[in-house]
């Protein structure tokens, strides 16, 4: 009975001792978080009041340096740019210009091309370093990345430097072929031959100016100014007149295939001159009576239905390795056969662009000795849409599944010879 009791006093004894200690332990624990660690007190003595905030709203990258080149304080920018790594400097140009700054206290300033992290050989960052002192102890370094700033004046300087080149040829055609009129005065014959070439020149240079002056409206203008619902056999049926003479002199058959309720909603005139160039593509590049097919439909997508225009030919195809290209400014796949059809090089890129402004795409899909097909995806113009119906039809079920042309009716308006659908990208 007394062994008993002693027990029990002695375990009453430990668990009060026990409750005691793991108070200690709780209270400086307590006081230990609250007590600033010494790196904590090293930045907040190091970096003057106020000094946090402004590097936080700066769009610069922004790094501080101490006397012993540690990293005092980085934003989240120079990170994503590879600047700092283990809480130093990871770029020894910089490194040294802070080391020159913190020296001599002068600001310094220097454009720097440094490789770009997980990139290609050859892929670069273009980036503005500049070194100030901020205090006595510190060192401040803004970086800006100068990257995309660089592509876009290597884009405007090859535009301006092609423009230039497209330009110099038929003004320098007119300028040979006007001397040669002038020394074949008493050559009737000779003067109407070089008068047709004066106008075919005077033609392409005309095609020339009036396209660049086109993308630089896609380019430039604001689609909302002038947006309307506009109908896609409208469109249609103005690219085929637009080409009308030329594929009647190579006697080429352009067959067309939309339903009347497809409406867009954008500007008329860069709709209509984005279809009109893909159609005059597909007639220049394509063989005598042959057949050019231009067709229309409405397509489920999850944002919302896209009306999708396809033109396409039996012309020379595009190799694997242009096709990417097609699309860029004053490229062309063949050069002689572009100049001879009288190609500017400009009409794809504007179709691009006429497609991006509009919220849309333009794709292609091609063969070489088959032919392509060029395809212009374009959100539905909804309101438009519901507008064209007649009156007491419900819009929902006009657009169920079921009521809308497969494929194969599609193109069942166009000769045989058209590539099938399952050809279409």
């Amino acid at each position: 009975m007394d062994v008993n009791a002693a027990v029990a006093a002695a375990s009453a004894i430990a668990g009060l001792a026990t409750g005691v200690i793991a108070v200690l332990a709780f209270r400086w624990s307590e006081r230990e978080q609250a007590r600033p660690t010494r790196t904590a007190l090293h930045a907040e003595a190091a970096l003057p009041p106020g000094v946090d905030t402004v590097l936080s709203v700066l769009r610069s990258s922004a790094v501080v340096l101490d006397e012993g080149d540690t990293v005092v304080k980085a934003s989240s920018a120079a990170y994503a740019l590879g600047l700092v790594r283990g809480g130093r400097l990871a770029v020894d140009q910089m490194l040294q210009m802070a080391r020159e700054t913190r020296r001599d206290g002068e600001i310094r300033q220097v454009e720097l091309d440094l490789p770009r992290r997980g990139a290609g050989r050859g892929e670069g960052l273009a980036v503005s370093a500049r070194v100030a002192p901020l205090g006595s102890r510190l060192v401040l370094l803004l970086v800006e990345d100068l990257t995309e700033a660089r592509r876009i004046e290597a884009v405007r300087r090859d535009f301006v430097a092609n423009v230039s080149h497209e330009l110099k040829t038929p003004v320098g055609a007119l300028s040979l072929l006007s001397e040669a009129v002038m020394d074949a005065s008493d050559d009737p014959e000779a003067v109407l031959r070089f008068a047709g070439r004066m106008q075919i020149e005077a033609t392409r240079l005309t095609s020339l100016v009036q396209e660049i002056i086109d993308l630089s409206r896609v380019q430039d203008d604001d689609l909302l100014d002038d947006a309307e619902p506009v109908a896609v056999d409208d469109l249609v049926a103005e690219a085929v007149d637009r080409c009308r003479h030329q594929a009647n002199t190579k006697q080429i058959t352009m067959a067309t295939g939309a339903p009347p309720d497809l409406f867009i909603w954008g500007n008329r005139g860069q709709l209509a001159a984005a279809l009109g160039n893909l159609v005059e593509n597909a007639v220049n590049y394509s063989p005598a009576r042959t057949r050019v097919g231009i067709a229309g439909r409405r397509i489920t997508a999850a944002g919302g239905d896209l009306i999708e225009i396809s033109v396409t030919d039996q012309g020379i195809g595009i190799s694997e390795k242009d096709r990417e290209r097609v699309f860029e400014r004053f490229y062309r796949v063949d050069p002689a056969r572009s100049r001879a059809t009288g190609g500017t090089g400009l009409g794809l890129s504007i179709v691009k662009h006429v497609a991006a402004t509009h919220g849309g795409e333009v794709t292609v899909w091609s063969v070489e000795g088959q032919g392509s097909t060029f395809t212009l995806r374009l959100p539905e113009a909804g309101i438009a849409r519901d507008r064209a119906l007649p009156p007491g039809t419900d819009p929902d079920a006009e657009a169920e599944p079921a009521d809308e042309p497969s494929d194969e009716q599609l193109f069942q308006t166009l000769p045989e010879h058209i590539p099938a659908p399952e050809v279409l990208p």
